[in-house]
């Protein structure tokens, strides 16, 4: 890629950019969204974690783990159990921390 083709193609992501961020700003009036939509919209952020830390748990190098012996396995099910115990969302950081460290440290999982 030549530098002019650089330069066109960070100025062509940057307008993009603007455009799109800002859409909003572009109507006269407000945008309702239909019902179905904002259902959905709810779901949005526990679809999108679940899309990044799902596959950091059970996946290595871009694989399936082979193997129970892995930190991570005892970390989320520590974390989930007390997450549904007392719906704390620091406690469960910290709890399944608590797991993990001591597994990878000590067993040298």
């Amino acid at each position: 890629m030549s530098n002019l083709e650089a330069i066109i193609t960070i100025l062509g992501l940057a307008v993009i950019t603007v455009v799109t961020r800002s859409f909003f700003l572009f109507s006269s009036r407000e945008l309702v969204l239909p019902d179905w939509v904002q259902r959905g919209l709810r779901y949005a952020p526990l679809a999108a974690l679940a899309a990044v830390v799902v596959p950091e748990v059970v996946m290595t190098q871009g694989h399936l783990i082979g193997t129970w012996q892995d930190a991570r396995l005892f970390a989320v099910l520590a974390a989930t159990a007390y997450f549904f115990w007392k719906r704390g969302i620091l406690g469960t950081i910290v709890c399944g921390m608590v797991v993990l460290v001591p597994l990878k440290l000590g067993l040298g999982w």
